[in-house]
């Protein structure tokens, strides 16, 4: 098979770069390992940033998006048992969408679907090949036959356990991380959100999210010791510890219900500089992994590969400086954002290293944040999104 573009990984960044490059008129193809099944059933956040509903809107996936998202103009931060407002709309003119991501992934797996374009799901043994080359490949194997498709670039778009990164000479990529001591416990019901905006909350007991999909699914989340296991929290203990960690009106209005899905996250900041090797180029959590207090990971995956499309479609008009400033323009948009997640993670949560002296300090910066307009704006800027 030839192509121009060869796409690893249908998650919502590999199916994004292939809807913006088919509306250009560049050939694409989409392999991905796993099953559109299980693509579909990973639960992930889904607070969009405008930059992101713009790119949805601009391959026509954003119909439904802007008829079941949910607009949200603030989020609530609490601490010493109380609910401080942060008005991103009024101190940014901005706001965010509230739409899952296996939502906006199933939006673009129906429009690759009715596009015709190629998808291959459960591709075995995918490699690359001779990406600083003149001729690269991408070969994988299906039901036992193997498979080459050559093109001109591929995009790294599989992950940050992906074979794109691994299959880079480690002389010529730097690797940056940072594990966080705690996990997040997420439990997903069918149940009305206990508020209309996020709530985020620090608590003697751990950091709490309040989070929802909808205005009748809830997403909640509880900080967790690394060794804990989903089967010792039980739905009941997972509501009485989201009950004790809220403030005292929030916990009042708290509906409860059976769980649809409950797991256990690790926590960590990654980057892998650069993102471009020869005609490879990473995109998503291939080159980038933030702790979801930001709400940051698919917001940056979509800035991503809307650089790298634009790169390629100048590509094929003549214009090579795109591709040329693709990771440097990708990595500062990075950094920013990984900051702001690291800042957001460390001003929310227990560490279990810290004694009374960072205790007191962290909650000496949030009474400062909430009553200060200048650091309330510096942290509503940086939540919605700062400019391209």
């Amino acid at each position: 098979m030839r192509t121009q573009v060869a796409i690893i990984g249908a998650g919502p960044s590999g199916l994004l770069l292939g809807a913006l490059l088919s509306k250009a008129g560049i050939d694409n193809v989409i392999v991905e390992q796993r099953s559109g099944e299980y693509v579909l059933g990973r639960i992930r956040a889904g607070v969009l940033e405008q930059v992101c509903v713009d790119l949805l809107d601009e391959v026509g996936v954003g119909a439904r998006m802007h008829a079941e998202g949910l607009p949200h103009d603030g989020i609530d931060l609490c601490f010493h048992g109380a609910r401080h407002r942060i008005d991103l709309h009024g101190l940014t003119g901005k706001r965010v969408m509230v739409y899952g991501q296996t939502e906006v992934t199933r939006d673009l797996m129906e429009a690759r679907q009715a596009s015709g374009r190629p998808t291959t799901y459960e591709a075995d043994d995918v490699s690359v090949h001779e990406f600083d080359g003149a001729r690269p490949q991408v070969r994988y194997r299906r039901h036992g036959q193997s498979h080459t498709i050559e093109c001109d670039f591929i995009a790294g778009c599989d992950g940050f356990h992906g074979v794109c990164r691994a299959s880079v000479p480690k002389d010529r990529i730097t690797l940056h991380e940072k594990v966080y001591p705690f996990g997040w416990l997420g439990l997903l019901a069918d149940v009305p959100p206990v508020s209309h905006e996020l709530i985020y909350v620090n608590h003697d007991r751990g950091f709490s999210l309040c989070s929802m999909r909808s205005r009748t699914r809830s997403r909640y989340y509880l900080q967790c010791s690394l060794a804990d296991q989903v089967e010792q929290w039980p739905d009941n203990a997972f509501w009485n510890e989201l009950r004790a960690r809220l403030p005292a009106d929030a916990a009042a209005h708290l509906v409860t219900g059976p769980s649809l899905e409950k797991s256990i996250a690790p926590l960590r900041s990654f980057v892998s500089e650069p993102m471009r090797f020869g005609s490879m180029f990473l995109a998503g959590d291939a080159a980038h992994i933030v702790p979801p207090t930001g709400a940051k990971g698919l917001n940056l995956a979509a800035t991503d590969v809307g650089y790298l499309a634009q790169g390629l479609i100048g590509h094929y008009k003549g214009d090579e400086s795109g591709l040329e400033h693709y990771s440097a323009r990708c990595l500062r948009r990075i950094w920013r954002a990984e900051r702001f997640s690291w800042w957001m993670t460390s001003l929310m949560h227990n560490f279990p290293a810290h004694g009374t002296f960072d205790r007191k300090v962290q909650l000496a910066e949030l009474d400062y944040l909430v009553n200060s307009e200048a650091a309330m704006k510096s942290l509503a800027e940086n939540y919605v999104g700062l400019p391209l």
